[in-house]
């Protein structure tokens, strides 16, 4: 893989969707970061962690508490004790990474949010690749209330125990969301961006994943610097139509997002816990207005 995956800097002129924006770059060094720590989560859907006799902050949750509530300071720990197979990972893999510590940023302004995601490239494990066309894919999700548990769990709303690649699932079966409604807004707004083409995607979570052709005219180009990751997303702030939050000042959403790294897919991925992100509103992250 070469190690400068674009040739121009990230964050100059960025061509939207299906239309095209010019999108000067935020000022970085003057946008706080948010430090998360990703976690390799195995097999841990939700169901499972509404059990109480597998899961002991089955409790907690049924009184209203966040996942980040109880774990957001031992997310690497749980990593290291299910990427082992000490704990929920029947298949573990040799070498894989328990964490990845990323620096998240955001930033808007009068049309676009700006998310700048940064982090270190973990060693290799050697396993066999997943997803040989694209070695590093980092994904964030959007909800705006609506999803029973989105705010408490993030995305764990949309994982489930019959999803691909979970233990005994069908491959055609993807994430979705129980009881989703695109038109009443019970849905996730998913965007990705993929190392081997180097752009984003816009998608989203109802009854079923769709990862890409939604009209959220969203940008995302990444950068490789030695062993460090860079990749910043270009969101309208008004979304594009069907599967799109709108974002407006003053309100907060809730967020998460995943990287799959060592050409993973499915669920070998490092997910974060369930964050908020606000639109000049105080959250976890605040994206501000430059």
């Amino acid at each position: 893989m070469k190690k400068t995956m674009i040739a121009a800097a990230v964050g100059t002129v960025l061509a939207l969707g299906t239309g095209s924006v010019l999108a000067a770059a935020p000022d970085w060094g003057k946008v706080e970061a948010k430090d998360i720590t990703l976690f390799y989560p195995g097999v841990s859907p939700l169901e499972w962690i509404q059990k109480g006799s597998a899961h002991g902050g089955a409790r907690a949750l049924r009184k209203g508490e966040t996942c980040a509530d109880c774990h957001h300071e031992e997310t690497a720990d749980m990593g290291k004790k299910i990427a082992s197979g000490q704990k929920i990972e029947p298949s573990p893999i040799a070498g894989k990474a328990a964490f990845i510590p990323v620096q998240v940023q955001a930033a808007h302004d009068a049309d676009n949010l700006y998310l700048r995601f940064s982090w270190k490239q973990p060693a290799a494990s050697g396993a066999a690749k997943m997803d040989d066309k694209n070695p590093v894919k980092i994904a964030f999700m959007l909800e705006a209330g609506q999803v029973e548990l989105a705010d408490q769990s993030g995305c764990w709303a949309t994982c489930h125990t019959d999803s691909r690649t979970m233990p005994g699932a069908a491959d055609t079966t993807t994430k979705y969301v129980k009881d989703a409604s695109l038109a009443g807004g019970k849905f996730y707004d998913l965007y990705q961006w993929r190392s081997g083409e180097n752009k984003g995607f816009d998608g989203h979570v109802a009854d079923t994943r769709v990862m890409e052709g939604g009209s959220a005219l969203v940008s995302a180009e990444g950068k490789q610097d030695g062993d460090n990751w860079t990749v910043v997303f270009t969101r309208k702030l008004a979304g594009g139509g069907q599967g799109d939050v709108a974002l407006e000042a003053g309100k907060t959403y809730n967020f998460g997002f995943a990287i799959h790294d060592d050409s993973a897919a499915g669920r070998f991925h490092h997910v974060s816990l369930g964050y908020k992100l606000g639109i000049d509103a105080k959250a976890d992250i605040t994206a501000a207005k430059q």
